[in-house]
């Protein structure tokens, strides 16, 4: 089993220094009319986060090209855009209703929800408009947009797992319907910034496979350990209400697996991951060593 490096806090670290210089520059200044929703957009965009997303998206255009493609990190602010548009309508009063969010308060908190609805809207927008501005080939753009797209949509996308968390909520949860909420609501995204850094990078359909089954991998192993420390983590430290998804009887699978069984599963997910990699050797040190930090993170 590959050991978490002692860096790779630093390589995250330097994704999200570049992620954020993007979104610095990439969002309306919060003095830019209408004020409220700029504002609003930036209070949820900068309210702190890993950047996971973004970090994976980079690390995969590593792997496919042996250096980081120029521009990457405009992509991955746009994965950032996308996300933090989703944890935002996530939060509010008719979904989880939710008042903490990365430690602090949720957007409908600070804006009032409909500044709320709408900041998410705007975020939404402006990252497909960021996306198709990037520096790459109008062919890999059209792609990186049809894949995106399709992973925050409806089908097998985010949206579509949202409804199934919502409608899941106090039934008896299943394995096969854990398994479709946590693929499609937050696995979707983070295989999405996977196959498109790979992409950005020049990657041929074998390496979108290779990716792609990587990711599917990776982002269920890392909503596995999301269930398991809303159960063992307090607030304070886990950076969002503890706890919630046992109030509300949501389908999780610790629910279905147990703690126990729930943390050998994501253990033995990204150890299927990394073999997906294997052609890159050392160009997927990265993607491999933030997978593993995925499974082992605290909050």
């Amino acid at each position: 089993m590959m050991e978490m490096p002692a860096d790779v806090r630093s390589l995250i670290q330097e994704g999200a220094d570049l992620t954020d210089q993007a979104l610095e520059a990439l969002i309306p200044s919060a003095d830019t009319v209408p004020a409220s929703i700029h504002s609003a957009m930036r209070h949820s965009v900068f309210a702190g986060g890993k950047r996971l997303r973004p970090v994976l998206a980079m690390q995969a255009g590593f792997a496919i090209a042996g250096f980081m493609p120029r521009g990457i990190e405009r992509l991955g602010a746009a994965l950032e855009m996308l996300h933090t548009y989703s944890l935002i309508h996530d939060d509010l009063p008719a979904l989880d209703n939710d008042d903490l969010r990365r430690g602090k308060p949720t957007c409908h908190k600070v804006f009032g929800e409909a500044i709320a609805i709408l900041t998410g809207d705007a975020l939404q927008t402006r990252a497909f408009e960021v996306l198709a501005g990037l520096d790459c080939p109008p062919a890999a753009a059209v792609q990186i947009i049809s894949l995106i797209a399709n992973a925050v949509g409806t089908v097998e996308g985010m949206i579509g797992g949202q409804v199934l968390d919502l409608e899941s909520e106090h039934l008896k949860p299943t394995p096969e319907l854990v398994a479709a909420i946590h693929r499609a609501k937050t696995g979707a995204l983070i295989r999405v910034s996977v196959v498109a850094g790979g992409v950005y990078a020049g990657a041929t359909a074998d390496d979108v496979a290779r990716l792609d089954r990587f990711g599917r991998k990776a982002g269920l192993a890392f909503q596995i350990v999301d269930d398991v420390l809303d159960m063992t983590v307090d607030s304070e430290h886990l950076g969002k209400t503890a706890g919630k998804d046992q109030a509300t009887e949501k389908a999780t699978w610790p629910a279905v697996y147990g703690i126990e069984q729930s943390v050998r599963d994501a253990a033995q997910l990204v150890e299927e991951a990394f073999a997906a990699l294997d052609p890159y050797g050392s160009r997927a040190f990265g993607l491999k060593a933030i997978a593993r930090y995925m499974i082992e993170r605290k909050n």
